[in-house]
């Protein structure tokens, strides 16, 4: 709780600057700790792993979000830090929980011997499947919560099923992008 008041107050004082160095400075302190954070499930923890895993979820997070802001929305300025943080949080975070089971799965089916190509297909498919499912229970199962926030906000749930609909395909993407790289990296550091 402390932790979710204090980043309202910094969130204020961000949005109120409207400055794309902070915007900018915040969006690469978010990937340095995306990527430290998604390898925490693994035994052996090398540098060249953060390396790989920062580069995945950069690439994989930036062009996404790029295309989001760019082509989506139109952001005018790019910088507005109300949409830009959100959706990249949104973003880095899906791409980080993603490469963290790639990682993980990687590494144990290594471990038990499979080649790299086995291994990867395993670490692929098992990191997409929480994002999977959840496009299984958009709607039936569940009601996500950037459509949930928009409805209660009195925002037309058509407009917010468009709008929800933009998050789990940026979601989806930037993770089966993020992990993609970091499988390919690993067979090029192997």
């Amino acid at each position: 709780m402390i932790q979710l008041i204090l980043i309202g107050y910094v969130l204020t004082y961000i949005f109120a600057s409207d400055s794309p160095y902070l915007v900018v400075l915040i969006l690469s302190v978010m990937l340095v700790a995306a990527s430290i954070i998604s390898l925490r499930p693994m035994q052996h923890k090398y540098r060249s792993l953060y390396l790989k895993a920062f580069a995945a979820i950069t690439i994989g997070g930036l062009f996404t979000l790029l295309m989001i802001i760019f082509g989506v929305l139109n952001l005018n300025p790019w910088y507005e830090a109300k949409f830009l943080i959100p959706l990249a949080g949104m973003i880095f975070a899906n791409s980080m929980n993603a490469v963290s089971i790639a990682a993980e799965r990687y590494e144990s089916e290594v471990e038990r011997g499979n080649l790299y190509e086995e291994a990867r297909a395993t670490a692929y498919s098992a990191s997409l499947i929480p994002i999977v499912n959840a496009l299984f229970a958009v709607g039936l199962v569940s009601l996500p919560g950037m459509m949930t926030g928009q409805i209660l906000s009195g925002v037309d749930p058509l407009i917010a099923v468009r709008y929800q609909m933009m998050v789990m395909l940026m979601i989806l993407g930037s993770a089966g992008i993020s992990v993609a790289i970091y499988l390919i990296l690993l067979k090029k550091g192997a």
